[in-house]
């Protein structure tokens, strides 16, 4: 009965992460078809800037010694800065910065991709699969069956948009989920990520949204910005003297039997206990152009071994997220393919459109 309870058990166990496999490649391979190719367009942050400078790495870091992360190191640096789903800065929106430590369009040796907001509006592969099938977008309100069917969901939605920000500079960009930590000890820790503005100007863009005002992301009546306004005010504070960012990590040491809440974005480390430690300054000098912009692309499989991806079990673990993510590459790779054949989106006009998720 025992060995008959244990083969049932493995067997389970490798349908689990067999599926969690094919839901990511299948994933994958629609991203890159309906989206890559045919309409050249990002899963959700297509509405952005990018920017490049240089990163270097603090000169007297106050975490394990690390082979990559090694004191006072300077590496060339690609940003991008981006307003999810719609294209109108003036909405009601997740704000996105992804940094790539390499002055390249796709292939580097460190990316992270981070959102606004300490935690997220999904947990897991299965909670992001009901994310996009109960989306419901008409005219700038979505999600509000997602949003009734998982509260959860919900809080994640109203610590993370942003409305009326008054620069993508001064928000707080986080990697919720966590990644490996491998330090020169050998000991393996997990790690999560965060940006804030080097000089630590106060964030705007947060308001206390009534519980289904969070649904409706439409401009608000009385907006006079346009679409763009947030990628101008960037590009115009770039030119007067450039941005400077502090890139932060925050460690804990796996443990044996460890309690998977550990690694849910839904849960915020207790930061008595796992203390954010200055890891990096970013000094941004120059804006890229919208071709540019388009073209740089992210990718979490842009990570030394001892800084990846944590695995996952199944669609329900925590870290199938990061799991998912890693298999979307073929979809950028798609797009930028498609980009070669029919050329760069247009840019995005200032007024038209507004609470539209497409381009024109």
């Amino acid at each position: 009965m025992t060995t008959h309870t244990s083969d049932k058990n493995r067997f389970s166990r490798a349908w689990d992460k067999a599926y969690l496999w094919l839901l990511a490649k299948i994933f994958g391979l629609a991203l890159a078809l309906f989206m890559g190719l045919m309409t050249r367009q990002r899963m959700s942050h297509n509405n952005g800037i990018a920017a490049r400078g240089k990163v270097k790495i603090v000169d007297h870091p106050d975490f394990p010694e690390h082979d990559f992360f090694q004191a006072g190191r300077v590496f060339p640096i690609r940003i991008r800065h981006a307003t999810a789903t719609f294209y109108d800065d003036a909405m009601n929106g997740i704000r996105s910065m992804s940094v790539k430590f390499a002055d390249t369009h796709f292939r580097s040796p460190f990316d992270l991709e981070m959102n606004t907001g300490e935690t997220s509006l999904f947990w897991s592969a299965a909670s992001f699969m009901q994310f996009a099938r109960l989306r419901k977008q008409k005219y700038g309100v979505e999600y509000c069956q997602y949003y009734r069917k998982y509260p959860d969901g919900l809080k994640g939605a109203q610590v993370s948009l942003r409305r009326n920000p008054t620069s993508f500079h001064n928000l707080r960009f986080y990697c919720k989920t966590p990644f490996s930590f491998v330090g020169r000890d050998g000991v393996l820790r997990y790690a999560k990520y965060r940006t804030r503005p080097l000089d630590d100007e106060p964030e705007t863009g947060i308001e206390q949204a009534t519980k289904w005002d969070t649904c409706n992301q439409r401009v608000l009546p009385d907006e006079t910005r346009g679409r763009n306004y947030l990628k101008d005010e960037y590009s115009e504070r770039v030119a007067e003297g450039g941005v400077r960012y502090l890139m932060q990590i925050q460690l804990r040491e796996a443990v044996e039997g460890e309690d998977p809440e550990v690694f849910n974005n839904m849960r915020v480390w207790d930061e008595a206990e796992y203390p954010w430690r200055d890891l990096a300054v970013i000094d941004i000098d120059e804006v890229l152009d919208w071709t540019e912009s388009n073209l740089t692309s992210f990718s979490l499989n842009n990570m030394p071994d001892s800084l990846g991806i944590l695995p996952a079990e199944s669609i329900y673990d925590y870290n199938s997220l990061n799991y998912m993510r890693s298999h979307s590459e073929i979809a950028r790779k798609a797009r930028i393919f498609a980009y070669k054949l029919f050329g760069s989106p247009a840019e995005i006009p200032d007024n038209n459109h507004r609470n539209s998720s497409t381009i024109n």
